[in-house]
């Protein structure tokens, strides 16, 4: 059967259609892996996953306290000993509405990406960068048009975590996508943006890319942290992965994810980015140019969240199945570079009115222990959380 192909806020890729089969861990199913043989398949899971997971709770939807909207995304990410979350496309409920789930059929206006602070109920978070709309405003965008580059309100700019550059200076770098799907000029680029804390709301500052807003050109190069960027507390360096370049399309190359780091101080300096070419090869400072199982990382992950979990004193990222089904799934790593364990499925939720469910977001923050780990993804524009419980 043909493969298919989703678009999940802002990132594009084909799948192939494959069922599930059972497997061994908790609770019972693992993420497939492609029936195909390639040379070296560095994307191909191995040993066993250490999660023992004992309880799963669904806590319901994400609401914001001050403001409404639906929502996607939601990566988190720390800030000078603050969480944020920062969200994709964001649409305003309407006019004196205070909770999206109370809001009234029709379009109400919207922004392509918005940054909320996260709060010690993960299921209320404060929406940031509001404008003056009266009884409730709404938030700005937080990644802002540059009409120098010809961008306009129908781009967007859905970002991943916020990854902390300097902590005493209250400063971030932010990866993300410029999407012209809209206006038919298709995914131009992978951008940072340096974040800096301005009267207690990250503000985006500056982006670099010179004349077009972006660094890394989705034509020829991986789309860096398009899917996931994570700053690694037990080194200096920050981990941005990223899906292929527009020239890859078809199964199984469209599925792949690369990685690249850079160190934390370095980040807004492009040359001193390196890239890895497969645990074969290793980093290097050339930019990566060979697409396939031997570079990449993971394989139909689409987006999501890495954190260090301390309990089981690994790396775990979690992300949704790559059919947007509902499924949440958790992996394992002793290194982010990998190999990975086998997926675990820990959840699973209904799509609402048949919409997708993506971009697997971690709060890691909310139990330090690691013991349980609250876990968020979009479910049709609406932010939905669960808690898992390991034994």
């Amino acid at each position: 059967m043909d493969g298919m192909m989703f678009n999940y806020g802002h990132i594009s890729f084909q799948t192939p259609f494959y069922p599930a089969r059972p497997g061994p861990g908790s609770p019972s199913w693992h993420h497939q892996h492609p029936p195909y043989h390639p040379d070296i398949d560095n994307t191909k899971p191995e040993g066993e996953s250490p999660l023992n997971v004992c309880n799963v709770e669904r806590l319901g939807f994400q609401v914001a306290n001050n403001s409404a909207s639906y929502r996607d995304l939601g990566f988190t990410g720390k800030i000078a000993g603050k969480w944020y979350a920062v969200f994709g496309d964001t649409m305003w409920c309407a006019p004196g509405v205070s909770n999206f789930l109370e809001d009234t059929p029709g379009f109400h206006g919207m922004v392509r990406d918005s940054v909320s602070l996260l709060t010690d109920d993960p299921l209320t978070v404060v929406d940031l960068n509001l404008n003056d709309d009266c009884p409730v405003p709404h938030q700005n965008q937080l990644v802002p048009f540059n009409e120098e580059w010809d961008e306009t309100n129908q781009y967007g700019f859905g970002g991943t975590s916020l990854c902390e550059t300097d902590a005493e200076n209250a400063t971030a770098a932010l990866y993300y996508l410029v999407n012209a799907n809209e206006t038919g000029g298709g995914l131009l680029g992978a951008g940072v943006a340096k974040v800096e804390v301005i009267n207690d709301t990250p503000t985006v500052t500056h982006r670099f890319g010179d004349d077009r807003g972006f660094w890394w050109d989705s034509n020829t190069t991986a789309k860096y942290g398009d899917q996931c960027a994570y700053r690694d507390e037990r080194s200096e360096y920050i981990y941005i992965w990223g899906g292929p370049p527009n020239s890859v399309t078809g199964w199984p190359g469209s599925g792949y994810a690369y990685l690249a780091r850079v160190k934390a101080e370095d980040a807004f300096d492009l040359d001193k980015y390196e890239y890895f070419w497969g645990r074969q090869q290793g980093w290097k400072s050339e930019v990566l140019t060979k697409f396939d199982a031997e570079t990449a990382v993971w394989w139909a992950v689409g987006q999501g969240q890495v954190a260090w979990n301390e309990y089981y004193q690994c790396y775990v990222l979690v992300h949704l199945s790559a059919f947007g089904d509902g499924k949440v799934y958790l992996r394992t790593a002793q290194s982010l570079e990998g190999p990975w364990t086998p997926d675990v499925q820990v959840y699973k939720s209904e799509p609402i009115k048949g919409g997708l469910v993506y971009a697997g977001v971690q709060h890691p923050y909310l139990d330090p222990t690691g013991q349980t780990l609250i876990l968020s993804f979009t479910n049709n524009n609406h932010i939905e959380v669960i808690k898992v419980a390991f034994a």
